[in-house]
């Protein structure tokens, strides 16, 4: 047995709360991480009200939160859980891919989205990633969000709305060249595999420099670097460096 295995094996379950107006799909995934031994569903609400209550008297891990629910739905849920419970992080649910309501969410705090169809082994690949810290966000979601957070500043997120983002540099200054190509990175969608190919360094520094990079932009976690990123001006909407032209 490995080093790997040893702690895999030992370390405590991912805690999981599940959040869904439906029971159905609730029961859904519960069947589905049920089967996972390093995953354990905490409990369950049907509504942001409830949600806040299961979180306050459980240690919740990971929650996995609806975005549409009666009562108070799982925008207004989400920025207050974050609040209150910072270790605890949030995982959208949806239906839409390209779901504006989903995108409130994240910008609440949450730390990933995905689609209520999403396949079994996705799903507990997000929770157990967005647990060890890194946001569950394909690049391909990451654009979208880059798209519709730039419809929400002025002039349309075009350039000079960026400048007028980007005109207090200071966050930046803090960071060293390579950490500032790090961020601009992960605001791409990267992971710290895929940083690491692209710096030509090890998973171990890259999650050094990622951490330095959390620590001094003062972020939660990797999503708000990609919303941190592109008010610094750092990245256009389509998700690529902004021109200098």
């Amino acid at each position: 047995m490995t080093e790997t295995d040893i702690d895999a094996s030992t370390a405590p379950p991912v805690r999981v709360g599940l959040v869904d107006d439906q029971a159905l799909v609730r029961t859904g995934f519960r069947l589905v991480l049920d089967a996972e031994p390093d995953v354990e569903v905490v409990g369950e609400a049907g509504d942001g009200r409830a949600a806040l209550e299961l979180v306050d008297a459980n240690r919740i891990d990971v929650l996995l939160m609806d975005v549409r629910m009666p009562g108070m739905d799982g925008i207004a849920a989400t920025a207050q859980v974050t609040a209150r419970h910072p270790e605890t992080r949030v995982i959208v649910l949806t239906t839409f891919d390209l779901d504006e309501y989903a995108f409130a969410a994240i910008r609440s705090g949450a730390s990933g989205f995905l689609l209520k169809d999403v396949r079994p082994q996705e799903l507990v690949a997000a929770i157990r990633t967005v647990h060890s810290g890194e946001a569950a966000l394909s690049p391909r979601v990451t654009r979208r969000m880059l798209e519709l957070f730039a419809a929400e500043l002025p002039i349309d997120g075009s350039a000079a709305a960026r400048e007028d983002a980007a005109a207090d540099p200071a966050p930046l200054d803090a960071l060293t060249t390579r950490e500032r190509e790090i961020l601009v990175a992960i605001a791409e969608g990267l992971n710290n595999g895929e940083l690491a190919e692209r710096f030509f360094l090890s998973e171990s520094t890259v999650k050094t420099h990622v951490g330095r990079v959390l620590q001094k932009l003062g972020a939660r976690d990797r999503v708000q670097l990609v919303i941190l990123a592109y008010e610094l001006g750092l990245l256009a909407p389509h998700g690529g460096a902004p021109s200098d032209r």
